[in-house]
C-alpha cells in the first residue's frame, strides 16, 4: 500500500497541531479513523512517525522527514489543480516570501504592476527571516522568495539587484561629521546588527573582521527599527541595508545616516523558485517586474 494524499494530509496536520484530537477536529473526521489511517502508513513503511503521549503527539526524526516531503507533494498537487483550472500565472495564486528589509520598499511597485497586468492574480506576501524563508521554499509553503541567494542553495535563482550598506549612529557620534564612513572609521567601534537568523548579521561579522570593529553581543535586534533605536541611544553603530536606510532611516531625527564605503559592504538580492518546479514565462515576467521596480528605486540591477 502506498500513502494516499488524504493520509499525507492527516500526517501533516497532526504534526502542525501536535495532537490527533485537534487534527481530527480540523479535518472533520473521527479521531479513531485518523489514528487508524496514520497507523496503517506507519505499518506499511515500517517506521514510527509520532510518539503518542498524554501531552499530544511528538513527531519523530523519520516523521519530520516524512512531513517535509509530504508537504512538497501536497503543494505540487495543489499547484497542479490550480494550473489546470485557470490560465492565470502561478495557477492564479502566488505565495511570495520576502525579507522584512526588502518587502515594504520593493513590493508596493511590484504589486501595482502585477495588478495592472494580471488583475485576477492573487498575491499572498509573508515577511520572514532568512531561515524561515529557506524552510518555506523547501517545504512548498512559498512559490517564490526574495532573499540573499547564498542562503538558499538548490533553488532556481534570478539576481535582482545589489544593495549597498549604510551606517547610522546618534547625532553626537563622530560619524555625524563625515560624508561617508570607511573601514578605518569602524576600527574599535561597536557594531549593531540583527540576530544570526539573518544574512545581514553574517555580513556585519565579516565587515567587523575587515575593519577591526566589534560586533555587539549585548544586543541582537529582531528588526532594523530596533537596531536603529539602539544606535540612537549611543549603544553603537547600526549597519543598515540601502532600501531601509534611504527610504526610512534618513528621515529619522534621532540618528545620522552615512554611506559605508569599503569592500564587501553590500548584499545581493535574488528572486528564487524551487528547483524541482516546471518553469514557464510567468517566472521570467515576475523577474522583469521586480527588476523594473528595483531600477525605479535607483538600485544596481542584475
Amino acid at each position: 500500500m502506498r500513502p494516499t494524499l488524504r493520509q499525507l494530509e492527516y500526517i501533516v496536520t497532526v504534526h502542525q497541531l501536535g495532537g490527533f484530537g485537534l487534527a481530527a477536529e480540523r479535518l472533520h473526521v473521527s479521531q479513531p479513523s485518523l489514528s487508524s489511517q496514520i497507523a496503517a502508513v506507519e505499518a506499511d513503511l515500517g517506521v514510527q512517525l509520532f510518539k503518542r503521549g498524554r501531552n499530544g503527539a511528538q513527531t519523530t526524526a523519520k516523521g519530520l522527514e516524512f512531513v517535509h516531503r509530504a508537504r512538497r507533494i501536497l503543494s505540487e498537487v495543489e499547484s497542479l489543480r490550480s494550473v489546470m483550472a485557470t490560465d492565470l500565472p502561478f495557477g492564479g495564486r502566488l505565495r511570495l516570501g520576502a525579507l522584512p528589509s526588502i518587502g515594504p520598499y520593493l513590493l508596493p511597485q511590484v504589486m501595482q504592476s502585477l495588478h495592472r497586468d494580471e488583475p485576477d492574480l492573487r498575491v499572498i506576501v509573508r515577511e520572514e527571516n532568512t531561515l524561515n524563508l529557506d524552510e518555506g521554499i523547501r517545504n512548498g509553503r512559498f512559490d517564490a522568495i526574495i532573499s540573499t541567494p547564498e542562503d538558499h542553495p538548490n533553488t532556481r535563482q534570478y539576481p535582482l539587484f545589489t544593495e549597498p550598506l549604510w551606517v547610522c549612529a546618534s547625532p553626537d557620534h563622530a560619524i555625524a561629521s563625515m560624508h561617508e564612513v570607511t573601514a578605518a572609521n569602524l576600527t574599535g567601534q561597536r557594531l549593531l546588527t540583527l540576530d544570526t537568523g539573518h544574512r545581514l548579521a553574517r555580513i556585519v561579522y565579516g565587515l567587523a573582521g575587515l575593519s577591526g570593529g566589534i560586533v555587539s553581543d549585548d544586543y541582537e535586534g529582531t528588526s532594523l527599527d530596533s537596531i536603529l533605536l539602539m544606535a540612537a541611544t549611543g549603544a553603537g553603530i547600526a549597519v543598515l541595508p540601502d532600501l531601509f536606510a534611504r527610504r526610512q532611516a534618513v528621515h529619522r531625527k534621532e540618528v545620522v545616516v552615512r554611506p559605508l564605503v569599503m569592500p564587501d559592504a553590500n548584499r545581493g538580492i535574488s528572486l528564487m523558485f524551487p528547483d524541482n518546479r516546471t518553469f514557464d514565462d510567468s517566472r521570467e515576467r515576475l523577474v522583469g517586474v521586480m527588476r523594473e521596480a528595483a531600477k525605479a528605486l535607483d538600485l544596481a540591477v542584475g
